[in-house]
């Protein structure tokens, strides 16, 4: 197949975050791209913006009278009608990843996996790269600051792509480097267990090109040796690349790296033990491909963040509010301690919104011992995104198993009017549902309340 032949593709779910990479991607090489999502996002109006067609209902009457390809997300429903359509029809039909496998054959890859921390290092990784005079091109997770966009197209011949576990996507690679930041059990819906993911991350390392390079997180360990590519460590606790002497000084953390080459007291803009680790990785890479130590020095304290990873939306010195994506047990874990962290003397007020029932069935108990750790919680209803409701699972399940007293079960529609009742100093919002869309009605509310 030539993709350059290709005039206009239909995305089925082109608002989500890597499908709208893509869409971005094919929208810059003058590709006509249609697509439908369930509800508009601010994310689909730009979408829109930059000259995309999308529309938000199920309905084989807004389908365009001629598509070439149609891609689509495993989160769509099986019973969709347009895919079904498209399916039944034998239009060329293929998923994200394949799209992505796809480019990958003609760029050199560096992929990023991990079931937390891959959109992070990717984002840095991909400023560091660019930073340093190497022009790639990427597919971000994330809205990056620096490019206020998930897409960054480049003019040399590599690729930075987060390579995505669920679904098995990131399968669909071949890169020449990769990273792999953490492989905790997750997606359980997908694969039976733990070791099942594990297995699916080996053979994920499996691909790596002939003499490749993974650069795998200090305490992971595969299932088996790879004899045809080289692994690094890297990260706290020694290791081939590893970090050192972290402290926070003028409200940056700041750290040492030691590799093949010393780097000592690089200032870092994003706060948290495990984001200095997510710098290491793309530090490590950058070094690998003849980046120069005073251009990652630069790189590190200009880099903007991610938005919704740990994102701080009103820094005041009687109000502090970030929001973060953290959806899993682990990656609460780590937002909520760079929180306390940098804010050892105030009290932290969280608001977390489960994401996926059978997520809340499958970490129950992680859940409650993570948010057991703030001042006082707010838990509000699950967001079901993909999923059907399960019998006897709601966000009380987390609940009952706090042992916090400061807890609370809310309505979202509640949420605003119940913070302004309360002297809040620090709140964290965390949840990858749809909570990002109470952010500016809580930072007006603090706005209205400081007049």
């Amino acid at each position: 197949m030539n993709i350059d032949q290709i005039k206009r593709i239909f995305f089925i779910g082109i608002g989500g975050i890597g499908m709208s990479a893509v869409a971005r991607y094919f929208n810059g090489k003058n590709v006509e791209i249609f697509g439908y999502d369930k509800t508009e996002t601010q994310l689909t109006k730009t979408l829109q913006e930059e000259g995309m067609s999308v529309h938000y209902v199920d309905d084989l009457g807004e389908i365009p009278k001629q598509v070439d390809m149609v891609i689509y997300t495993p989160a769509i429903p099986k019973d969709h009608k347009q895919l079904n359509y498209f399916i039944n029809n034998n239009f060329l039909v293929l998923k994200r990843a394949e799209i992505l496998g796809l480019l990958s054959k003609d760029l050199k890859t560096i992929a990023v996996a991990g079931t937390h921390g891959k959109t992070t290092t990717s984002s840095i990784l991909t400023h560091l790269l660019r930073e340093g005079g190497f022009p790639c091109t990427a597919f971000l997770g994330g809205i990056a600051g620096n490019f206020d966009s998930n897409f960054v197209a480049g003019t040399n011949d590599w690729m930075v792509v987060e390579a995505d576990e669920f679904d098995r996507s990131f399968l669909q690679l071949h890169p020449d480097m990769a990273v792999i930041t953490a492989m905790d059990p997750d997606h359980l819906d997908i694969y039976s267990d733990g070791e099942t993911m594990v297995e699916a991350f080996h053979l994920f390392a499996e691909q790596i090109k002939e003499n490749g390079i993974l650069y795998l997180q200090n305490n992971l360990k595969l299932n088996r040796n790879i004899d045809n590519i080289n692994i690094e460590k890297y990260g706290l606790n020694g290791s081939e690349n590893t970090v050192e002497n972290i402290r926070v000084e003028n409200g940056y953390f700041v750290f040492d790296y030691a590799g093949k080459q010393r780097l000592e007291s690089l200032q870092f803009s994003m706060p948290g033990h495990h984001n200095v680790e997510n710098a290491a990785a793309a530090i490590s890479v950058a070094l690998k491909l003849g980046v120069k130590e005073e251009d990652i020095r630069k790189a590190l304290i200009n880099f903007k963040g991610i938005k919704r990873r740990f994102e701080c939306l009103v820094k005041e010195p009687d109000f502090v509010f970030i929001d973060d994506y953290a959806h899993h047990p682990g990656e609460l874990k780590v937002a909520i301690h760079a929180a306390k962290t940098l804010y050892p003397d105030k009290k932290i007020t969280g608001v977390f919104q489960p994401h996926l029932y059978s997520r809340t069935k499958d970490f129950v108990d992680g859940f409650a011992e993570e948010l057991d750790v703030l001042d006082e919680i707010y838990l509000l209803d699950i967001y079901p995104a993909r999923e059907l409701p399960i019998p006897g699972v709601t966000s009380k399940i987390i609940f009952e198993k706090m042992k916090n007293p400061e807890k609370k079960l809310l309505k979202k529609e509640n949420l605003v009017r119940e913070l302004n009742l309360k002297n809040v100093e620090v709140l964290l919002t965390l949840g990858a549902g749809d909570i990002d869309k109470l952010l500016n009605m809580i930072k007006d509310k603090y706005l209205i309340n400081k007049i």
